[in-house]
Formats: C-alpha cells, structure tokens, sequence
C-alpha cells in the first residue's frame, strides 16, 4: 500500500495537518481502508499454546540457586556472564492473519507456509553489550551464504557477522557451527574481557544456553572442557526458555520485529521500482533464495543497532 501511494500520490505524505502532524499509512488507516472499501475483515489461523513444567516455579527457583552459587564461587561480573539463543528467521516475513472478503472460506497468507529460512545465533552479556552474531544458511560451501555484493554487506563484517553454510541438511546449528560460534565469538569476547577488568587469564566465565540436543551432547561438552575450560555452561530449564532466557525473554520480539520492518522496507523499494518502470504491470516480487538471502544481510545489520542499547539489554 505505501509502494502505490508513494507512486501515485507521493503529495499525501507531505500535506501537513493543522495540529502539524502528517499522514501516516498507520494500522489503523490500513484497517478502516480495507474494512470499508473492500469489505474485507480480519482473520486469525489458530495455534498450540506453549507448554511449561506442571512445577515451573521449583525449576525455576533451582535454575536460580544454581546459577547465583555458580557466580557467588567464582566471582563473576557481569562482563562475563553471556547469554546467547538460536532463531529461525524466515526469508519471507508472512503473517497468519490478513484481510480477505467477508465469509471466505479459504484465508491464504503469503509466508505462512514458507519454509525456507536461516538460522541467527545472537549473544548478549549481563553488562548490556551485543557481542557479533552468527548467521547459519542451509548448504554445503560459502556460496550458499549471502554473496559479497549484498546491500549492506561491509556493514555486516563491520560489526563482526559471521555468515558459515550449515553444510548439513537444515539450516540449524551443528557441532561445527557451535565450535565456530566459542572459537571467534564467545572465547574473545570473554578474554577481551578479561584484559579490560584486569583479571587473570584462569578467571572463570559463565555461559548460558539452552537444553538444545547438540548443546547437550557428550561431544560438544567434551570439547569445551578441553578447549576452553574456564567457560562454565550453563543450561536454561527445559521449555522455559521463555521465562527464563534473557534473549527470549525481552530481546528476540524487538530484534525479530526489526528484521520484519527491514524486510518491508526492501518490499517496498521493489514494488516502488516496478511502479516507476510500469505503471499499469502487475506486481510481482522477487521470492528467489538468492534475492532474499542477500538482503538478510541489511535486516541483521537493522536488528543488531536496533538492540545494541546498554540499558535497553540490561533491563532483560
């Protein structure tokens, strides 16, 4: 809608009101347009709710005690206490409501049914820093990741993105990625640490994840304690990752809904250059992988200035 206002009456946005305010394509404008001039109403699919612990509140006082003990033994700030999470993030950012025609009986979505999408592995410390994320594509080589010429690529290697194919048959994180992901994220932010608060180097750090099976796995455990052993794991409660991970618990929504407007943004952009080259085409956007996975790029450099806010993590 903003891409044929913009075409055809660009005039719109800059009228300035009496009050000063200006025309905004808001939710609202959006709803009563459609409710009124095409009698379209809103539809909601339906979903499971999630599921948690009959004894939450015990695992989560355990969960508590043994984290607060871990930190009491061995003294450690809040510079060196991280948290980091796994998301799917899908390429094409749907929803599964939209409006349609009164009494529809079938409601399609685009999106709802997309399958394709990529992995995105942020961290965040007690201290309120955003260390770099990891981004993790399904395919076997680098050319399955976001090529070199992507929209706010230099950007991206800026802020320290890592962008590794899953060389699996998901787009998950491995035991390769994972090892990746403490090797050049996790371990160097920690010694950088270190440095800054004049600790010594056997200084202990504390490392929270998720019940995830190759976070768990005797392989992946094994490794850490014999690659870096001053970095204690520490695993949030099963199916309580939304009451008891920092990430999830207040920075994924802000970080995800950055992603989705970074993602309209590049819809909007499309539609506005096909209106320019033909007024009267259809529209039609560009869905293939190699397009979207290039501005993925732009949406992750969007998420991560969006949440790098001290006070903002903190408040997590």
């Amino acid at each position: 809608m903003i891409g044929y206002i913009e075409k055809h009456a660009p005039e719109v946005f800059a009228i300035q009101q009496s009050d000063g305010s200006a025309f905004r394509c808001s939710e609202s404008f959006v709803q009563k347009y459609l409710s009124r001039q095409l009698g379209w109403t809103w539809r909601r699919a339906t979903k499971t709710a999630k599921k948690v612990p009959e004894n939450v509140n015990e695992v989560l006082k355990e969960a508590y005690l043994r984290e607060a003990c871990i930190i009491r033994d061995n003294v450690i700030p809040g510079e060196l206490r991280v948290n980091t999470d796994q998301t799917q993030i899908v390429y094409a950012q749907g929803t599964t409501t939209t409006w349609t025609e009164r009494n529809a009986k079938q409601v399609p979505t685009t999106g709802r049914d997309e399958k394709r999408a990529f992995t995105l592995v942020p961290s965040i410390s007690a201290s309120g820093e955003v260390l770099p994320m990891q981004a993790i594509y399904h395919g076997q080589t680098t050319t399955s990741c976001p090529s070199r010429s992507a929209p706010s690529y230099d950007d991206a290697m800026d802020l320290g993105l890592r962008l590794l194919p899953s060389k699996s048959t998901t787009y998950w994180s491995t035991q390769e990625t994972m090892r990746d992901l403490v090797d050049n994220i996790i371990a160097p932010y920690f010694d950088e640490k270190k440095k800054e608060l004049n600790c010594d180097v056997s200084q202990k750090s504390l490392w929270k994840i998720d019940c995830w099976s190759v976070h768990k796995s005797r392989e992946f455990l094994d490794w850490m304690k014999t690659s870096h052993p001053t970095i204690i794991i520490c695993f949030v409660p099963g199916c309580c990752t939304g009451l008891w991970q920092p990430l999830d618990v207040g920075i994924q929504r802000v970080m995800k809904l950055a992603i989705k407007r970074a993602s309209h943004r590049d819809v909007v952009a499309e539609i506005s250059a096909q209106l320019d080259a033909d007024p009267d085409g259809v529209i039609r956007l560009d869905m293939s992988i190699g397009t979207l996975r290039d501005r993925s790029v732009g949406w992750i450099v969007a998420a991560i200035r969006d949440i790098s806010d001290r006070e903002f993590v903190q408040k997590v």
